[in-house]
């Protein structure tokens, strides 16, 4: 679904110009899962360049997401709907963990013979009742 990726931390340590690039390579390379006019749809609002959205998602310093399919299930038989979880880790630039759980849900069109995105809308998870 997202990507489950892990970005070697030693790629951090060659340096920004180094790093922007590899943040572009895998905008772009998540960019390529989606169908045209695709979007991501977060706390944040609507996003339709995904490679720029996603190079957001790593500049902040997340670098780790696992995602789970909780159900999948088809439209007909070129659309198809998906939810689960995700849980994306990293560090920001002062060091400091990031960790958020959240739910997601996807929408995906075939397109000769190829699964992609349509749109997928993420947000963390509330915190517990008090």
């Amino acid at each position: 679904m997202f990507l489950r990726s892990n970005i070697a931390e030693s790629s951090l340590e060659k340096g920004g110009t180094r790093w922007t690039g590899v943040l572009r390579e895998i905008g772009a390379g998540i960019a390529a899962l989606y169908a045209p006019g695709g979007m991501v749809v977060n706390a944040t609002g609507s996003h339709t360049d995904i490679a720029q959205t996603y190079e957001g998602i790593f500049k902040a310093g997340f670098n780790h997401n696992e995602i789970t399919v909780d159900e999948a299930m088809p439209l007909g038989t070129d659309t198809a709907l998906a939810t689960g979880e995700y849980h994306i880790t990293g560090k920001n630039q002062n060091g400091e963990p990031l960790d958020v759980v959240g739910r997601w849900t996807g929408a995906y069109v075939n397109q000769g013979g190829n699964w992609k995105i349509r749109m997928v809308s993420a947000f963390p998870k509330a915190p517990p009742p008090k």
